[in-house]
């Protein structure tokens, strides 16, 4: 075991010293002060340095550690959100410096992504709020009852075609002003959201087809009335992204003449070291 993780699990330790019982309101604050730090130093514009995070990661690390004693049952909903939202996205970071740079394993995706690494999301388990699971386990069944497939654009996934991941922790105080903006965020990047006049097509992210269900129960109805003819899902990313859209591509869609599509998945590390980082 390294001596920075050594040195992590023993500030863990600490912080559950002084309050034996599962951490709560003081203990929570002060750990998301200290997560809140880390994005603000080390991700840049949705990328991430994932060279120097590892070089300087005690920290890191023992804010992960202290999220399997976090007690949640009585908390109100934003504060569950956030802290699972947060939860995800460190977990995905630690994943990642644990195994960077990251070796090449098979040419089904990008050299250095996050898939190379063996069951990253489906079969690593990870500690978290007195549970133990997987990554897909947090999204489908510890985010997927909150309703609000706004959620899933939020989390990072350690990779280019995720959502941004942002230089801040979420927050409870301030999660929907949050949340709206990863929505309006998501209308603005072509890996989202893509009006192809040329090609006559609305390119939208994979995540939209593979949380369909939610999609549509959240966004279908607020799809305009000159899209009744379309399919659930399509009415339901309609719903999500018109009322973000440019005039000019709301009238182009309004036509109703465009196919949409789904863009592939890109799993490509989204890593800052050689961008002009550190």
């Amino acid at each position: 075991m390294s001596s920075c993780r050594i040195l992590a699990l023993a500030l863990a330790a600490s912080l559950l010293a002084v309050n034996p019982r599962p951490l709560a309101g003081q203990a929570r604050t002060a750990a998301g002060k200290t997560y809140d730090e880390i994005l603000d130093l080390y991700v840049r514009d949705g990328f991430v340095y994932y060279r120097a995070l590892k070089a300087e990661r005690a920290r890191f690390d023992a804010y992960v550690a202290s999220l399997g004693g976090v007690a949640l049952e009585s908390t109100p909903r934003e504060e569950q959100i956030a802290f699972w939202l947060n939860a995800y996205n460190a977990i995905v970071l630690e994943t990642v410096i644990d195994h960077y740079p990251i070796a090449q394993r098979t040419p089904q995706y990008p050299p250095h992504s996050i898939r190379q690494i063996p069951g990253a999301f489906e079969r690593v388990p990870h500690r978290v709020a007195g549970k133990t699971m997987t990554l897909d386990q947090i999204e489908q069944t510890i985010l997927a009852p909150f309703h609000d497939p706004r959620l899933y654009l939020a989390l990072g996934r350690g990779s280019v075609g995720g959502g941004r991941l942002r230089s801040e922790a979420f927050a409870p105080a301030r999660l929907e002003a949050q949340l709206k903006d990863v929505a309006d965020e998501c209308v603005t990047r072509p890996e989202c959201v893509q009006v192809d006049r040329e090609a006559n097509k609305l390119v939208v992210s994979a995540i939209f087809s593979w949380r369909e269900k939610d999609f549509i129960e959240a966004f279908a109805v607020k799809a305009p009335d000159v899209f009744a003819s379309r399919g659930p899902i399509e009415r339901a990313v309609l719903g999500f992204v018109q009322p973000k859209l440019l005039a000019t591509e709301r009238e182009f869609l309004e036509k109703n003449q465009f196919q949409m599509t789904y863009r592939p998945f890109d799993w490509s590390l989204n890593d800052l070291t050689g961008r002009g980082g550190r």
